[in-house]
């Protein structure tokens, strides 16, 4: 077997959904599946096979059915290039953008890896056309992704504030005080006021 290439996790989790098409699979068989797989020519199991499974959805390989639960439909698959810009609209941006990253301006001269994003992602039904595109190096590109992550923290924290201020637990109240003060040193999510009074800082 020395001369056959080994099988990637994704490869696997895609040649099990491709074995079931149409079928609505939950995690659970296929990562048995492919870590039995796996281990025929590996001596440790694959590592997070589950979140491949997501990568695979997110590059719109397979189609999420429900939460844990996917399918592989070949009749309606949207490959990767349908989610990515066009390699010329993708050159189009950069050249728009000086090939420097819209937040902080870095950009190979700097040693800094851009990539070009979605300003509104495809599946929010963003479009792959040049004004939906802005230049962003790796490290705003993936602050962006956790954003959504910070946005759903703050708005959980103010919840607990709230009800911290109807039970007058000045311990939790004080907490969140200090939580709110790391969003406004920060400069994230800004957008959503704070309850308390003091204004995000820009």
């Amino acid at each position: 077997m020395s001369g056959s290439k080994k099988k990637t996790i994704s490869e696997l989790i895609m040649e099990y959904f491709k074995m079931h098409p149409k079928e609505g699979i939950a995690h659970g068989p296929v990562v048995d599946w492919v870590t039995a797989e796996w281990l025929k020519e590996h001596d440790t199991p694959p590592r997070d096979p589950w979140r491949a499974i997501r990568k695979l959805h997110q590059e719109g390989k397979l189609i999420k059915v429900k939460k844990g639960v996917y399918k592989y439909n070949p009749d309606n698959i949207t490959d990767k290039e349908l989610w990515d810009f066009p390699p010329k609209v993708k050159e189009e941006i950069l050249k728009r953008d000086n090939y420097r990253c819209v937040v902080c301006g870095r950009g190979k001269a700097e040693g800094v890896e851009l990539v070009v994003d979605h300003i509104k992602p495809k599946d929010k039904g963003g479009t792959n056309d040049i004004n939906n595109g802005q230049t962003l190096c790796m490290e705003h590109n993936l602050l962006k992704k956790n954003y959504s992550q910070t946005e759903a923290g703050k708005r959980y924290f103010i919840k607990i504030y709230e009800k911290a201020l109807s039970q007058k637990d000045e311990r939790m109240i004080k907490f969140c005080k200090a939580v709110f003060d790391a969003y406004n040193e920060f400069g994230i999510n800004g957008h959503i006021p704070r309850p308390n009074g003091k204004k995000q800082e820009k």
